[in-house]
Parts: structure tokens; C-alpha cells; sequence
């Protein structure tokens, strides 16, 4: 409907620009003022000053919110002149009412005090200076208190607004820095996230493949002297092919949401695997001695991965790095809050910068993974060359017992 179009507007302009709203009732108390100056009970020297002490009182209601405080100080200087000028209280005086609650409600500290103490006292102060002659002292008393009544409740009304307004201020920062909180732990879920997908994709494609480039090598070297060792390499390609792709699908399958739950999960690998990886090492032409010390036994499935990880990829950078000529030795040692891990073999060792720094161009991401996933189990890894050549790492994850 137009008219409350137009109506809205005006509502709108009118919260935009509060001063007009004031100027309006400024001007509607000096009418007011005008008609009790124009009453000719009043006596012309009391006349004369009255004039310009409404105007500026009309002038402390159309300015009480843009500078409330000095507006308070103007009410203070009035109050004070009518009485030395002897003017009586007026219409006008309601800027009084008027200012003790904007003051209160949105001026500073001192200003609110400073009107709370003016209130009480200017009902008193204006009943010692013009008293009802024809009523005792305990009837002025009484009409002193009944007229400080209006200046407490306009500083009550607004300091409960002041209350309200920061209450209310209070509460919307305390959501937004929820808010900031929430979406600052939404990130690091994500960046964790990111970081463990990346760990495992690169666990799975970087052992799978370099697996398969080894076997395609030997195979195209062998292919016509040797047919029967290159359909066993080409066979090893197709297995580790399927295991790479049952290890993305599994990936996938944590990746889904919003699913009814029908997708194809495969299950984590673990210590109990580590004797088919070690095989299919040894498959690809990798030398490898393992040993298991202590009593074996079900561990939490972070500690169980983690274990298998760190094989995986250890014995992965020894196929790259280690030379045609390498050896490995895998030992495990189940300890009573521990799990021990050492690593090693006697080729030609990795590169210093892929162990210290992690190198660059993302080289060096597997170290780097290792220790991410250590510390995600409160455990320590160190990884380095070997006593009189090659590479070693060790880890000591702490494990508590499956349930």
C-alpha cells in the first residue's frame, strides 16, 4: 500500500536524523514557555529574563543528543540563573527532565552522576527559593520530595536503558566471538583434514607406484631374454594396481558425506599387514629382514596405521634412494606402554635436506607425514643416516590396548 510506503520513509528518515525529531519538541516547549511569558501575573524584569533562559532551554532539547554533556552544563547554567534572576519554575523546565534522562542514558559516567546529584537537590533548592507562603515548612517539605520524584525516575528510566544497551552489546559480542571461535576450529578441522588426506594419499600413491615403476623396469628389461620373470613383473603391477585402487577407494569412501551409508568402507591397515607389505617390498626386489620382539597384541587403530605408515614409507624411500645394492631390516618390539619401530638399511641414504627441512618442490613430504602422524599419538620419531651408511628411522609410538 503507498501510504505505508510513505509512512515507512518518513520513519526511516526520522531515525536517521534524531536531531529533527528533537528540534520539533524543542519548539513545542517553547511555545509552551511563550504562553507562560506572555502572562500578565508575571513581572516585566522576570519577563525580560525568561526569554532568552527558554530559548536556551528549548535549545538543550533539540541538542541533547549530539552533545549530551554540554547540553547538561547549559540545564546546570540556566537552573542556576533563574535563580539569581528570580524565575520561577516554567514549561521550560521540563528540558531538565529531558536532559538528566539523555544523560543518563547515553552521556559519560561524571555527566550521569552529575545529573543523579542535581536531581535530588534542584526540587529542594527551588522550594527554599520561591516557598509557598501560605502553606507551613512540613508542606514545602513534602512538596520538595514529590518534585524530586520526576527528576529520579528520568535518571533511573535512563540508566536502565544504559544497562539494557550494554547488556544487550555484551551479548552480541560474546556470539560473534563464538562465531569467530567456531569458524577458527572449522578451519584447523579442515587444515587437520587436508593434512591427513595428504598423508595418506601420498602413502599410497607413492609406495604403489614406485612398486610398479620398479616392476615395469625390470619387466621391459627382461622382456625377451626372460618372458616368464616379466609376466611375474607384470602380474606384481596388476596386484599393486588393485591394492592402490582399493586404498583410493577407501579414501573416497571417508570423503563421502551425506550418503545412506551403502558406500564400499575397507578397513585400515596395521601391524597385522605389515607382513603382506614387507612381502610385495621383497617382490619388487628389496631385500628385506623382519623381526617382531615382545607379545603382540590388538593396538588402537591410530597407532596401528601409524605403524604400518611409517613402514610403508620408510622401506618406500629405500627403494628410491637406497641404490640397486640396498638391504633392509624392519624390527618392531612391542614394549609394555610402547610400540618401537626401527627402520634401516645400508644403501646410499636420502639426501640431508629431504630429513632436515623436508626439502623443496615437495620433496621430502613422507618425513614430514611421519612426523605429523607421531605427533598425532604423542609419539617421537628420529630419522637420519646411518652409522657407516644408509638411512634409519626410529619411532616409539605409546599404545594403549584395543577394546
Amino acid at each position: 500500500m503507498p501510504t505505508l510506503g510513505y509512512v515507512q520513509r518518513l520513519y526511516d528518515f526520522l531515525r536517521r536524523h534524531p536531531t529533527w525529531v528533537d528540534s520539533f519538541w524543542a519548539l513545542v516547549l517553547l511555545g509552551f514557555s511563550s504562553l507562560w511569558i506572555a502572562n500578565d501575573e508575571l513581572h516585566a524584569h522576570s519577563r525580560a529574563a525568561a526569554v532568552p533562559l527558554a530559548l536556551a532551554l528549548s535549545a538543550v532539547v533539540a541538542l541533547r543528543r549530539r552533545m549530551p554533556e554540554k547540553m547538561l552544563l547549559l540545564g546546570i547554567l540556566v537552573g542556576v540563573l533563574q535563580l539569581v534572576l528570580d524565575v520561577q519554575a516554567n514549561p521550560g523546565d521540563f528540558a531538565m527532565l529531558v536532559i538528566i534522562y539523555t544523560v543518563a542514558a547515553n552521556g559519560a559516567r561524571w555527566a550521569s552522576r552529575l545529573a543523579f546529584a542535581g536531581g535530588l537537590v534542584a526540587s529542594t533548592i527551588s522550594t527554599l527559593r520561591w516557598p509557598n507562603e501560605s502553606e507551613g515548612q512540613w508542606a514545602d517539605a513534602v512538596s520538595a520530595v514529590f518534585l524530586a520524584v520526576p527528576f529520579l525516575l528520568a535518571w533511573v528510566i535512563g540508566d536502565s536503558l544504559r544497562t539494557r544497551r550494554a547488556y544487550y552489546a555484551e551479548l552480541e559480542e560474546r556470539a560473534a566471538r563464538l562465531q569467530r571461535e567456531r569458524e577458527a576450529q572449522s578451519k584447523a578441522a579442515v587444515a587437520a583434514e587436508r593434512a591427513r588426506i595428504a598423508r595418506e594419499l601420498h602413502d599410497v600413491v607413492a609406495h604403489n607406484v614406485s612398486v610398479m615403476v620398479v616392476q615395469a623396469d625390470g619387466a621391459a628389461y627382461v622382456l625377451d631374454a626372460s618372458p616368464e620373470q616379466a609376466k611375474q613383473a607384470l602380474e606384481t603391477i596388476s596386484t599393486t594396481g588393485r591394492q592402490a585402487l582399493t586404498e583410493m577407494r577407501r579414501l573416497l569412501g571417508v570423503l563421502r558425506t551425506g550418503d545412506d551409508g551403502g558406500g564400499e568402507y575397507v578397513p585400515q591397515p596395521g601391524v597385522d599387514q605389515l607382513t603382506d607389505l614387507i612381502e610385495q617390498v621383497r617382490g619388487a626386489g628389496l631385500p628385506v629382514a623382519f623381526e617382531v620382539a615382545g607379545e603382540s597384541r590388538p593396538l588402537a587403530s591410530g597407532v596401528e596405521l601409524t605403524a604400518y605408515r611409517i613402514v610403508q614409507e620408510a622401506l618406500t624411500n629405500t627403494r628410491k634412494h637406497g641404490g640397486p645394492e640396498a638391504h633392509a631390516k624392519v624390527r618392531l618390539t612391542f614394549g609394555d606402554g610402547d610400540l618401537s619401530l626401527l627402520i634401516e638399511d645400508d644403501g646410499r641414504g636420502a639426501q640431508q635436506e629431504l630429513y632436515e627441512g623436508g626439502g623443496e618442490d615437495g620433496q621430502g613430504q613422507g618425513l614430514i607425514g611421519m612426523r605429523e602422524r607421531v605427533g598425532m599419538v604423542s609419539g617421537t620419531l628420529d630419522a637420519g643416516p646411518r652409522p657407516g651408511g644408509g638411512f634409519r628411522i626410529s619411532a616409539v609410538l605409546p599404545v594403549k590396548a584395543a577394546r
